[in-house]
């Protein structure tokens, strides 16, 4: 399953057919993963706020959740590039929910209440390459800290 998710969002094989839902949404938890994992430091905070993200989006159990995270950890383990990664996410999910996928990556990043300049970086690209200005996505980072009840510059 993953050698095929991956030949799709890599587009390196025979294989040209879109992501389909669930495979769209692996990948942006794979995205959730990548950002968590971004500065060398991915603790139990981060996996458990990725697996609350998981459940919130798909309205799926925490073991559901937590299996789904175990998927993304390896396919992200295995997709060496975020452009073609986020370029598959942006053909297939409309604005309104990439801009909830910039959310759910500034609550990842914020899990383990340590603002990793890596993260923030990653989160930045990830947010321009999928068609969210800066500007949104700082708006989204801030809505993301008040409602995780902290506040930062």
């Amino acid at each position: 399953m993953f050698k095929d998710i991956l030949t799709r969002l890599m587009g390196d094989g025979p294989s040209t057919a879109p992501l389909d839902g669930e495979e769209a949404e692996l990948a942006i938890a794979a995205l959730l993963v990548r950002v968590a994992r971004a500065d060398d430091h991915y603790d139990q905070a981060e996996r458990q706020r990725i697996d609350r993200v998981l459940a919130r989006r798909r309205g799926l159990s925490s073991d559901g959740a937590a299996a789904r995270r175990a998927e993304a950890e390896a396919l992200e383990a295995e997709a060496a590039d975020t452009v073609r990664f986020t370029r598959q996410i942006k053909d297939r999910i409309a604005l309104e929910d990439r801009t909830g996928v910039i959310a759910a990556l500034w609550e990842v990043a914020y899990a383990d209440e340590d603002r990793g300049m890596d993260e923030e970086s990653l989160i930045r690209l990830i947010a321009g390459l999928l068609g969210v200005t800066d500007r949104e996505s700082a708006q989204i980072r801030q809505q993301v800290l008040d409602r995780m009840g902290q506040r930062r510059g």
